[in-house]
């Protein structure tokens, strides 16, 4: 079995951080109309000056406009014009944005290699807590999304967040329907595991996700979903070494986009690259890039994102496929 953990060289643009979700473990959100949205030029100027730093991947992660704002259209084509000029800068877009219309997914797969939304959990009862001013938080609405997804032949990464409330039987019921959707689609890329890690931001009185628990998750998440599925482990939300290995030990063999500042968990830095080579290097691990869509998906693509994809992988390590 393959010792590569692979990893995205990545950089987050936010177009808005106001949402009109209020989830009470949020510590990304600000109040509608209370965030300036990112301009174009200034996009341009951080891309600009990203562009010898080795990143690939350029994540749109955005807050939510409502979608009977009358300002809806205009934040989607901000988003589309974000992805469009990271194109032409020579990067590799993936957004996510939260749930979106089937036309709106249709529009941003012309100019994303790949994209996600986190399930999260599909546990009603959160509706009544962390969830309870969250609108698009509801399960089957995300669900859809996984499903219009499949239909549009879009690249996709889904997940879990760990802690907020939820049971192992959580776990397992939302596992087993992003197994069911890939099962028709064959297009999940990759499953997030990630832990709530309290932040500075946040009003819920949560505890951080007991770390230690990781290793289950892992194993229970890789005894239901198929094996093209990658399991994806944000390192620096489980940092201690012990447990990091054990995660990788128990089937996870991806640490998703490694960039300067973790935008969802502004606490949490990232390991510096060297640091977290030698963390793995010690029990045999090697990590290595990847593009943020998997080689069996480029096909899928758009003839322009084929080309632009294509030429990444020219002078990128090749990524294998199997776990």
């Amino acid at each position: 079995m393959s010792r590569n953990v692979t990893y995205s060289p990545a950089y987050t643009l936010v177009p808005t951080y106001e949402c009109y979700n209020r989830c009470t473990y949020c510590n990304f959100r600000a109040e509608p109309l209370q965030s300036p949205w990112l301009s174009l030029p200034e996009a341009e100027k951080q891309l600009l000056l990203l562009q010898t730093q080795g990143v690939i991947e350029i994540l749109i992660l955005s807050g939510e406009v409502h979608p009977h704002s009358q300002r809806r259209k205009a934040w989607l084509q901000r988003i589309y014009d974000l992805c469009e000029l990271a194109l032409d800068l020579g990067f590799l877009p993936h957004t996510n944005v939260g749930p979106l219309s089937f036309e709106e997914m249709a529009q941003l797969k012309q100019v994303n290699v790949s994209m996600g939304l986190m399930l999260e959990q599909l546990a009603p009862h959160l509706l009544q807590t962390v969830h309870r001013h969250a609108p698009s938080k509801v399960p089957a609405l995300r669900l859809q999304q996984l499903e219009w997804a499949g239909e549009l032949k879009i690249p996709f990464t889904t997940g879990l967040l760990l802690g907020i409330g939820e049971s192992e039987a959580d776990w397992v019921e939302t596992l087993e329907a992003i197994a069911r959707i890939h099962s028709r689609y064959n297009h999940i890329q990759e499953v997030i595991l990630q832990p709530h890690s309290p932040g500075n931001q946040q009003s819920w009185e949560g505890e951080v996700f007991d770390a230690t628990k990781m290793p289950q998750v892992i194993a229970i998440a890789r005894s239901i979903l198929p094996s093209p599925i990658r399991l994806q482990i944000p390192p620096n939300l489980v940092a201690q070494p012990d447990i990091l290995l054990a995660c990788l030990e128990a089937g996870a063999r991806d640490l998703g986009g490694i960039g300067p500042r973790d935008e969802v968990n502004p606490d949490y830095p990232h390991l510096q690259h060297q640091t977290l080579t030698e963390i793995l290097a010690a029990s045999g691990w090697q990590l290595v890039q990847r593009l943020p869509v998997y080689p069996q998906y480029d096909n899928w693509l758009p003839q322009t994102l084929q080309t632009a994809v294509k030429n990444w992988r020219v002078i990128s390590i090749p990524v294998a496929s199997e776990l």
